[in-house]
């Protein structure tokens, strides 16, 4: 109970805290830049944007913040911790630096494995070279304190399980919102597809291991039960029997970016996040050898990064050679996104639905659909079918000459006069731009 009560009231005490709100603050407004952009794109292509921009800011913040307090009682009860002559908190800074620098390499795996391997470079030398005295400007260095950053590799990536594990519940939640809808030319034939991209901002509270509690600017002590840590692998709790065990929380940011062409949103943020689930209890196992020595700490560092991208390669490989979900045929055409409050909403036309026939005639092309919101009819019909089930009849009788349908459509041939987005990898502001022009 004493735990579970320290950790929440380190957490609360982040979220009320005047200097880290202002963190919070500027997290969220860079959040809220990124989103306008994702809601413009939305709007550009859609027709209207699923969610607004504030919609999608206070989500990530608001499920961040339970997903950091999940994450840090996850944490907690494991007994993971850190010296507090540690710079674990490099790992949060090095993660939303990378959020804005490279978005696909915001994962902790990638800022984890970079402090880990420096502060392991800094452990080697001052072991090698203990001792030695180097002048570096005008400064005498003794190579035995190089290593400053003191961080413990079994408890960093036993933490980044947990946070990989929290990512992963995370994406299978709210991964499909803000998901943009893409083309890509696959066979010769034009497949829709959806771009997906999320941030979500965790304040993340971590035990250090102190001589004296006040030393970290902290009043209190946690009193730990006979049972704590659950898990024995750290040698610092070893270490430290007698020292007071006090916490403090970080905000941290967590990312996902992906896109699918086999799969809808749902499914692929399902599917991404099981990936990371898998993910995250693999590099648990492999910190779980940290103590074993040098070697098997430079193994997990190397490891914990090379089998992140293994895992993004395998997801890339089933999508490259998977059968595309939105595709056009001589049957019919096929629509990749509907604009909410819509008439093609109120007909309830849907994602994946097949557009076979229009006012009773078959539907040759795209722009049979697109000229018939043009033509002044105020009744219009089709006929769908959905997935393998029996052709369904929708209509709608208040349509006028201003109106748009509200659907967007996977084309049998790229229209002219029509805006198609390709995506191979570029940034959303890239895509952004390319669409202003068009």
């Amino acid at each position: 109970m004493n735990i579970l009560l320290g950790t929440l009231r380190s957490i609360a005490a982040t979220l009320l805290d005047p200097q880290l709100t202002i963190i919070l603050l500027i997290l969220a407004v860079l959040l809220y830049r990124q989103n306008k952009k994702t809601t413009v794109m939305q709007k550009m292509i859609i027709g209207d944007s699923l969610n607004s921009a504030l919609e999608l800011t206070i989500s990530q913040i608001v499920i961040g913040i339970f997903a950091g307090v999940l994450g840090s009682l996850i944490l907690s009860f494991l007994g993971v911790a850190f010296d507090a002559d540690s710079s674990i908190f490099l790992v949060f800074l090095v993660s939303i630096f990378l959020m804005f620098w490279k978005p696909r390499f915001t994962c902790f795996s990638y800022s984890g494995a970079i402090l880990g391997f420096i502060s392991l470079f800094l452990e080697l030398v001052s072991k090698v070279y203990a001792g030695v005295k180097v002048n570096l400007l005008g400064t005498v260095i003794n190579l035995s304190d190089v290593n400053v950053l003191k961080i413990d590799i079994g408890a960093l990536i036993t933490m980044i399980a947990v946070l990989h594990f929290v990512e992963g519940l995370l994406v299978i939640i709210d991964g499909k919102k803000g998901a943009i809808p893409v083309f890509t030319n696959k066979n010769d034939k034009i497949i829709g597809g959806f771009a997906l991209r999320r941030s979500w901002v965790l304040p993340i509270a971590l035990f250090f291991i102190v001589s004296n509690a006040s030393s970290l600017g902290i009043t209190q002590n946690i009193a730990t039960p006979n049972w704590w840590p659950l898990l024995k692998s750290s040698s610092l709790l070893y270490m430290a029997k007698d020292a007071a065990v006090s916490m403090l929380a970080y905000y941290g940011v967590i990312g996902y970016n992906s896109i699918t062409f086999t799969k809808n949103k749902g499914e692929k943020a399902a599917s991404s996040g099981i990936s990371i689930l898998i993910y995250s209890l693999l590099i648990f196992i492999l910190a779980q050898f940290a103590p074993l020595g040098y070697f098997y700490k430079l193994a997990i560092i190397i490891t914990t990064p090379v089998a992140h991208e293994l895992m993004l390669n395998i997801q890339r490989y089933f999508e490259v050679n998977g059968t595309p979900k939105y595709v056009s045929s001589e049957d019919g055409i096929m629509v990749l996104e509907v604009a909410p409050n819509s008439p093609a909403f109120e007909m309830g036309i849907k994602s994946g639905d097949l557009l076979v026939e229009l006012n009773d005639k078959k539907i040759m092309d795209e722009k049979d659909i697109v000229t018939a919101g043009k033509e002044g009819l105020t009744y219009i019909s089709f006929k769908l079918k959905r997935g393998l089930g029996k052709l369904q009849e929708v209509s709608y009788n208040k349509l006028s000459s201003e109106s748009r349908l509200g659907i967007v459509l996977v084309p049998k041939n790229i229209p002219g006069d029509s805006t198609v987005v390709r995506y191979d990898e570029s940034k959303f502001q890239d895509i952004l731009d390319n669409m202003k022009k068009k």
